[in-house]
C-alpha cells in the first residue's frame, strides 16, 4: 500500500477504454473481473512498474537465510485492491515481444542520426511477434489477448515459473551467500606494459598482446588516454560500435579535439539496441570538435581498430590497435576478447587506408596484412581452407582451428565438408549457433564442434591454420556468419611474432583440452558434456584466470625488487 499501490495504474478494457498498447518487454498482469450487479466477465491489465525493485526480500527470522518474493506476485495477491468494485476471477502475468528491425532508407535519409532517432520512437509499439504467458492461464484470457496482440498459437509461450528471468541476475547480486558465487575474479595487469613509461615506448619495443577480462582493459583505455595528451600525436581514429555508459574512451577522443589532435570517430548508429547510447557519444564527440562518421550506406561497421599518428625523431610513427571486442570498458570484465597493440609500418598504412576508406571514397590497390569485409575477408577465408584441402590432398598434414561466435555461413560450410572429405583436421570452437553437422560418413568425419559457456562470455574470433608447418594464425571482429562477411565492414589481422603466436595457441589449445565447462556437439544435432573418464579435469577459464594471476604476481615482485633502497 506504501510503495507499490501508488505506482500502479490498472487499465479497463470496454466499449470506451480500448485495448491498450503494451510495450515491448515489459512485464503485465490480465485479470479477469466480473462487475457484482452484472453477470459479465470483463478484461483488464496492469505494468509491472520497471521503477520498482522487482525482487523483493521479506524478513525472514532464521539466520543464514533470504527469502524473496517477486513484485508481480505481491501485485497478484493484492489484485483485488485495485478493483473494488469487481470480483477477480483470475490474474496471470503475461509479456510481449515486438519486432525491433528500425526500418531505414538509407539512401533516401538526409541525416541518418535524425532518421534513426525518429524510428526509434516506433520501436516500442512494433508488431508483436511473441507472447509469453504463465502455463495454465485461463483460456478466456487467453483467447483476448490472442485476439487483441494479432498474435498465432505458434508464438505463444507457456512458460512454467516466472517469466523475464533477467531478474535472476539481480538475485546473484543480493548480499550474502558467497559460498554459492563464483570467486570474483579482478583483471591482472599486463608484463609487457610498465607503468613507470608511456605505452608508446612499450609497443615501440615489440608487439604487445591482450587477453580480456585475464588481463585488464586498461592498457587500450590508456593508449587513447595518453595519446590525447600527448603534444607529439598528431591524430587519433577509431570505430566505435558499443561503449559503456560512461566511458572513458569517449572521454579522451573528445579531450583530444579539444587539444586541437585531428580526431576522427566513426560511431556505428545501427548497432542495434545501442542506437539511442551512440547517437548521445556521437553528438557529444561533435561538440567538442571531432570528425564523426555514422557508418557507411548499407553496411554495419563492426571492426574495431584505433590508429595514432605520432611525430618522432625518425619521423612519424603510426601506432595500431585492433580486437575482438568492443571498446566498451564494462564488458571487457565480462567478455573474452584479444587485442593487439603494434607499430608494425604495413599493419599502420593498412590501418589509414582503412580510415580513409570509412570517411571518403579511396580504396587501396591492395592490403599488406589486413583483410576487409565485404569485399576481401570472405575469399581469404576461403583461401586458406582450400589451402589445407591442397595441403592435405598432396599428402601433408592440414589443420584448421577456429574459434568464434557464430557458424552458420553455407559457402564457408561446404569448404569445410570439402576439406574434411580431404582428409583435414577441423577443431571448431563456436560458443553460439553452429549449422554445420559434425560426424556425416564421408562429409564430415574429420570435423569436432565444441562449445564452451563459463562465467565469462567466449566472444574472441581466433583462427589457426597449419599451412604445411609455417602456421599462421589471425585474429578478427568476424564470424564466419553472412552478414558479417557480406553486410558488415570487419577487420582480420594477422599474429606474426612467434612468442605471440604461441600464446595464441595456447589458448585454443587449452580450449580444446577443456572438460568441466566444453559440450561437445554430436552427429545428431545434440550437444553432450564432455566424457571426463580418463582425462584431468581443465576448466579453459578458470586456468586462464590462474595464468594471469600468476604472472601478476611475479610482475609485483619484479615491480618490489626496483624499489630504492637509500645506503645506510
Amino acid at each position: 500500500m506504501d510503495s507499490v499501490y501508488p505506482v500502479l495504474t490498472p487499465m479497463a478494457v470496454d466499449s470506451s477504454r480500448p485495448f491498450p498498447l503494451i510495450r515491448n518487454k515489459s512485464l503485465n498482469l490480465a485479470a479477469l473481473l466480473l462487475k457484482k450487479e452484472k453477470n459479465e466477465l470483463e478484461f483488464a491489465t496492469v505494468q509491472v512498474p520497471s521503477v520498482l525493485p522487482r525482487v523483493v526480500t521479506v524478513p525472514c527470522e532464521e539466520k543464514g537465510k533470504t527469502v524473496v518474493i517477486l513484485l508481480e506476485q505481491i501485485i497478484e495477491r493484492n489484485i483485488q485492491k485495485l478493483f473494488s468494485n469487481y470480483e477477480v476471477i483470475c490474474c496471470y502475468p503475461y509479456r510481449v515481444m515486438r519486432n525491433a528491425d528500425l526500418t531505414i532508407d538509407e539512401d533516401e535519409a538526409e541525416d541518418l542520426l535524425k532518421e534513426i532517432e525518429k524510428q526509434l520512437k516506433k520501436r516500442q509499439w512494433g508488431e508483436a511477434i511473441r507472447l509469453e504467458i504463465e502455463d495454465g492461464m485461463d483460456k478466456r484470457l487467453l483467447k483476448i489477448l490472442k485476439k487483441e496482440l494479432h498474435m498465432k498459437e505458434e508464438n505463444i509461450y507457456h512458460i512454467n515459473g516466472p517469466l523475464d528471468l533477467t531478474f535472476l541476475m539481480k538475485v546473484y547480486g543480493l548480499p550474502g551467500h558467497e559460498e554459492l558465487k563464483a570467486k570474483k575474479y579482478t583483471p591482472q595487469p599486463v608484463k609487457e606494459i610498465s607503468p613507470d613509461e608511456d605505452i608508446f615506448t612499450s609497443i615501440r619495443r615489440k608487439d604487445i598482446l591482450l587477453f580480456h577480462p585475464y588481463q585488464t582493459f586498461d592498457p587500450v583505455v590508456a593508449f587513447v588516454r595518453q595519446a590525447a595528451k600527448d603534444p607529439d600525436v598528431l591524430a587519433i581514429k577509431q570505430t566505435l560500435y558499443r561503449v559503456s555508459g560512461n566511458s572513458p574512451i569517449i572521454a579522451s577522443l573528445a579531450e583530444a579535439a579539444e587539444n586541437g589532435k585531428q580526431v576522427s570517430v566513426l560511431v556505428e548508429l545501427k548497432a542495434r539496441f545501442d542506437e539511442e547510447n551512440n547517437i548521445i557519444w556521437a553528438r557529444k564527440l561533435e561538440k567538442a570538435g571531432c570528425h564523426v562518421i555514422y557508418g557507411l550506406v548499407g553496411l554495419k561497421t563492426h571492426s574495431k581498430i584505433t590508429l595514432v599518428v605520432r611525430k618522432e625523431e625518425e619521423g612519424i610513427r603510426r601506432y595500431v590497435h585492433l580486437g575482438t571486442g568492443n571498446y566498451n570498458d564494462a564488458t571487457a570484465k565480462l567478455y573474452t576478447d584479444m587485442g593487439l597493440l603494434t607499430c608494425n609500418p604495413l599493419i599502420g598504412e593498412d590501418a589509414t587506408a582503412v580510415f580513409n576508406m570509412l570517411s571518403g571514397y579511396s580504396e587501396p590497390v591492395s592490403w599488406n596484412k589486413l583483410s576487409l569485409a565485404p569485399l576481401w575477408l570472405r575469399d581469404k577465408f576461403i583461401d586458406l581452407i582450400e589451402r589445407e584441402k591442397k595441403n592435405a590432398l598432396a599428402g601433408k598434414s592440414a589443420h584448421i582451428i577456429a574459434k568464434m561466435n557464430s557458424l552458420c555461413d553455407m559457402e564457408i560450410i561446404e569448404k569445410l565438408y570439402e576439406a574434411s572429405q580431404a582428409g583435414v583436421k577441423i577443431e571448431l570452437i563456436v560458443r553460439g549457433i553452429c549449422c554445420l553437422r559434425t560426424g556425416i560418413p564421408g562429409v564430415s568425419e574429420n570435423i569436432s564442434v565444441r562449445s564452451i559457456v563459463g562465467n565469462f562470455l567466449e566472444h574472441a574470433r581466433i583462427f589457426c591454420f597449419e599451412n604445411g608447418g609455417r602456421e599462421e594464425l589471425y585474429m578478427g571482429s568476424a564470424d564466419w556468419m553472412p552478414r558479417n562477411l557480406d553486410r558488415r565492414v570487419e577487420i582480420l589481422f594477422p599474429v606474426e611474432d612467434e612468442d605471440l603466436k604461441k600464446k595464441v595457441k595456447h589458448v585454443l589449445e587449452v580450449q580444446l583440452a577443456d572438460t568441466v565447462k566444453a559440450h561437445v556437439l554430436g552427429s545428431d544435432g545434440v550437444y553432450e558434456k564432455v566424457d571426463r573418464r580418463g582425462k584431468p579435469l581443465v576448466n579453459s577459464q578458470e586456468k586462464f584466470c590462474e595464468e594471469a594471476m600468476e604472472e601478476g604476481r611475479s610482475l609485483g615482485k619484479e615491480v618490489q625488487s626496483r624499489v630504492f633502497h637509500p645506503m645506510q
